[in-house]
């Protein structure tokens, strides 16, 4: 299954923007993101509100590029503020996954869930692959 992300926040980066109304808006200065990290645009996520979190795996992007990729998983929050993970090629990318994870509080106890794991998420959310 393939999604369609848009980059607010570049791998390796420390600036990240924020996505609205089809614009960047600088919002913070921040530590440099372990992945390529953003939104799927119009997929809202009812733990907040926001349009779902996506992260793709691979080389930089900058900021605002509308990317496509397969959707291999989630990264699993406590808070149900899951995280979509999406790749162009499977092959090399997930040694990212482990800076990822890391990249979020113990208390929200990340983890990566697989694609089966991650299809109830995405039909309560109304996607349907």
């Amino acid at each position: 299954m393939r999604l369609s992300m848009v980059v607010e926040w570049s791998k390796g980066s420390p600036f990240r923007y924020a996505w609205k109304e089809g614009r960047l808006a600088l919002v913070a200065v921040d530590q440099p993101a372990p992945v390529n990290y953003g939104l799927i645009p119009g997929l809202i996520n009812p733990a907040d509100g926001e349009e779902v979190d996506a992260v793709y795996l691979g080389p930089p992007l900058p900021p605002g590029t509308q990317v496509e990729g397969e959707v291999v998983g989630m990264v699993w929050l406590a808070d149900g503020d899951h995280k979509l993970v999406l790749v162009n090629e499977r092959e090399g990318v997930f040694q990212d996954l482990g800076f990822l994870l890391g990249w979020f509080h113990p208390d929200r106890r990340p983890a990566f869930v697989g694609l089966e794991d991650t299809l109830p998420f995405l039909m309560e959310l109304g996607f349907d692959p």
